[in-house]
């Protein structure tokens, strides 16, 4: 009776660690709509949740951004949330203020050693009204990086080069200018990283509402399984 207990607990053992060690890690490299005060890393980004005002938007809780709930909800663990509040994915923000030290070009090689990565951005490229520029896929130069679609491709080679083995996506906001938002798509298309087109995403003050994080989590949750 004894050996038979005992191998009961070897065999539960085994099966809670095998059930830990496949729990895939995420990092998201993201802005404004990925932010939430003290959980982001570095703590030193700037972030737009929670807002003081609740009239400015509803989400108040860490809970309730949509990659907790991504995370939670389908037995993920969290990596590294590297996102910026208002930054680009270029190096050219708002009134053409270089944005070098927050771009995602910048940021690309600080997602820690994740299993899945994700690319939340474009927003502020579209409302800052960055140059889109030329496609190109190599020989970026310093310039080039200060331009939309240079910029995509020189961001989306890095992660590429950088993390090999991990699974890249990129979400692609429903708010988007016509131009970034197909260009995000050839580019996504040309290597070969699936993006997730949002679509019909709730929002306050030009940002997620609770409804629309929860429909972020459930739209990308349904991408990525």
């Amino acid at each position: 009776m004894k050996k038979a207990q005992l191998l009961l607990l070897v065999v539960l053992c085994t099966a809670i660690t095998a059930s830990a060690q496949v729990r895939r890690s995420i990092s998201i490299l993201g802005d404004s709509y990925s932010t939430f005060a003290h959980h982001v890393t570095p703590d030193t980004n700037y972030v737009w949740y929670p807002q003081e005002r609740v009239e400015s938007n509803n989400v108040v809780s860490v809970r309730q951004t949509w990659w907790h709930q991504l995370i939670l909800n389908n037995g993920f663990r969290l990596c590294v949330n590297n996102s910026f509040s208002g930054a680009t994915i270029c190096n050219t923000g708002y009134q053409g203020a270089d944005y070098s030290d927050r771009s995602y070009c910048t940021r690309l090689n600080r997602l820690g050693s994740p299993d899945i990565i994700i690319v939340f951005g474009g927003t502020n490229d579209t409302w800052a009204h960055s140059p889109i520029g030329d496609y190109k896929y190599d020989g970026w130069s310093a310039a080039d990086l200060y331009q939309f679609r240079p910029a995509m491709s020189f961001l989306l080679s890095g992660l590429l080069d950088r993390y090999p083995g991990t699974a890249v996506y990129v979400v692609i906001n429903d708010i988007l200018s016509d131009d970034v938002t197909h260009s995000m798509q050839t580019i996504c298309d040309y290597y070969a990283v699936p993006y997730i087109q949002l679509h019909d995403i709730d929002k306050q003050s030009g940002h997620p509402s609770i409804l629309g994080m929860q429909q972020i989590a459930e739209q990308v949750a349904a991408a990525i399984k």
